[in-house]
């Protein structure tokens, strides 16, 4: 497990389990002083966008600085492995090509 402790992480690193879906790991080649800024940034934003309900537009303009903070960390848009492997963020792990280790996380005691 790397992405979030709690969650497993699949085997290639690309995405960690929660309830049975797959979500995007953030890329690990960014030097740790960029993912700190992002995460940092992220965390702003996401703090931002709670500030903001009852305020289209200020709402609007925080989930716009979520989206640039994940994308810029690898979770959104442009996939960051280069094998040219497909996306199977937020899908179900049992219908994509995890479902084999999927199955076996499932079975294991937590």
């Amino acid at each position: 497990m790397s992405e979030m402790a709690a969650h497993p992480t699949t085997p290639d690193g690309r995405y960690f389990l929660v309830r049975g879906r797959l979500w995007r790991c953030s890329n690990p080649a960014l030097p740790a002083e960029t993912r700190s800024a992002l995460v940092a940034e992220l965390m702003a934003a996401r703090r931002a966008v709670r500030a903001a309900k009852g305020e289209p537009t200020a709402l609007a303009d925080a989930r716009r600085r979520v989206d640039r903070a994940k994308t810029a960390l690898g979770e959104r848009g442009p996939v960051w492995w280069q094998d040219g492997a497909p996306d199977f963020n937020r899908h179900m792990a049992r219908n994509s090509p995890y479902a084999d280790w999927f199955r076996q996380i499932e079975r294991s005691p937590p």
